[in-house]
């Protein structure tokens, strides 16, 4: 039987150009634990969404891609530019960091270590379980760039990072297309050409990359032949024919006055999608604000098995986006201008980001979920109870999670507003 797949890409891009204080999360004890770190990423996954959900349509995006990448980077991050990143994406802390460029190494490491046993724990689970699930990450510096070893060092031990050289200066087009084709291989050829022409250039320094691969079927697959044409209702009111999938079985299902929730777990029941179904049409953007990191905890303790007639969508949607100035507006504010510290990376203050670019696609159907996320980050040198039976039936907007189980990470978060977009 056809397995399907799950696909996360991270890329970081460091490169070169001319030329408020973070409040994180303190570790208990002294000690950063697993636990910690994916507590902050759920938690900036969900400050995310509050900022994507402003646009319109349909919205799909991997948070867990995006905290990656930015973690990468985030080892070579010091002083306000280290507390700026470690306050938005919710990295925990241990006691306070000051402006000193050397002063948070022993941190760094120990963050980038435990980080790197989440990353390996996939790898491994995915490895013995009923779905395949990988986690892969490289580097690609310019040849013949000073890069403090610590740090390439620590890339490679903690996050299992290949260290690839390559020359952005005089042959751009040749490592751009090296770059792309480790993204084709191991995203199984499901994004390619993520980095476009242009983006990289002479100045360029440095590019992390990261992609995570998952490939797996629902643990009770839909029957193709109970898949039926019906309508979709979309905000506006209006009514759209969308192929909708049939089954009844029992699952993990809540309920509230104001929406259902529902989980379809996959093979092993260590990965699951959650969709979250308002009850008012009328009034999507007003649920989708109650998206919190509480009430997302509280929703998840309500969860309980029970025979479910459940009728959902058979849809594909793509989205891409910029993060730069969504990132600003939560605080990342020096990592983007030439107040940035990167020192952690290279001797010196020559390092910013520049640009930070999203792409993720998701396919669900009856056997299955396939997606696929890609982000970019240029960075560049200076000058209640339930009746008996419920009704799941999934006909107008809705909210969905991928979530692993095991450590409760959200791995992708998306919004369904049209099927046939």
């Amino acid at each position: 039987m056809k397995r399907m797949r799950c696909i996360f890409i991270v890329m970081v891009i460091m490169g070169a150009a001319g030329g408020c204080w973070a409040d994180g999360k303190n570790a208990e004890n002294g000690r950063i634990s697993s636990e910690n770190i994916i507590e902050g990423n759920n938690k900036f996954a969900l400050e995310l969404y509050s900022k994507l959900r402003e646009g319109e349509g349909n919205l799909f995006y991997s948070p867990y891609s995006i905290s990656t990448a930015l973690a990468l980077a985030y080892a070579g991050a010091r002083g306000r530019t280290e507390m700026q990143m470690a306050d938005v994406f919710h990295f925990p802390l241990i006691g306070e960091l000051n402006e000193k460029p050397t002063a948070n190494a022993s941190y760094q490491q120990q963050f980038a270590r435990v980080f790197g046993e989440i990353i390996a724990d996939l790898n491994e689970r995915g490895e013995k379980g009923g779905y395949e699930l990988k986690d892969a990450n490289a580097l690609w510096p310019q040849e013949g760039y000073e890069f403090k070893k610590d740090f390439l060092e620590l890339v490679k031990t903690c996050y299992d990072g290949q260290i690839n050289e390559v020359d952005f200066i005089t042959a751009t087009e040749k490592a751009r297309n090296k770059i792309n084709a480790w993204v084709e291989e191991k995203t199984n050829n499901k994004i390619k050409e993520l980095i476009k022409p242009g983006v990289l250039d002479a100045m360029t320094r440095l590019v992390l990359t990261n992609a995570i691969y998952f490939k797996g079927n629902w643990a009770r697959q839909f029957d193709k032949e109970k898949t039926k044409d019906a309508p979709f209702t979309l905000a506006s009111g209006e009514k759209v024919d969308v192929p909708m999938m049939n089954q009844t079985a029992e699952y993990n299902y809540m309920e509230t006055e104001r929406f259902q929730a529902l989980e379809l777990p996959y093979v092993d029941d260590e990965m699951s999608l959650l969709i979250l179904l308002p009850k008012d049409t009328e009034n999507f953007s007003e649920f989708e604000k109650t998206l919190e990191a509480e009430n997302l905890s509280k929703w998840l303790s309500e969860l309980h098995k029970c025979k479910v007639i459940v009728s959902i969508p058979k849809f594909k949607l793509t989205s891409q986006f910029s993060l730069v100035s969504v990132l600003k507006s939560m605080g990342v504010v020096d990592a983007f201008s030439n107040a940035a510290d990167f020192s952690g990376m290279s001797d010196g203050k020559n390092l910013f980001i520049s640009a930070v670019i999203h792409k993720a696609y998701v396919d669900i159907n009856e056997e299955g979920t396939e997606a696929a996320a890609a982000t970019g980050v240029a960075i560049r040198l200076t000058s209640v109870g339930p009746v008996p039976t419920p009704v799941f039936r999934a006909d107008h907007p809705f909210l969905f999670l991928i979530r692993d189980n095991n450590s409760g990470s959200i791995l992708f978060i998306g919004r369904q507003m049209n099927p046939n977009m």
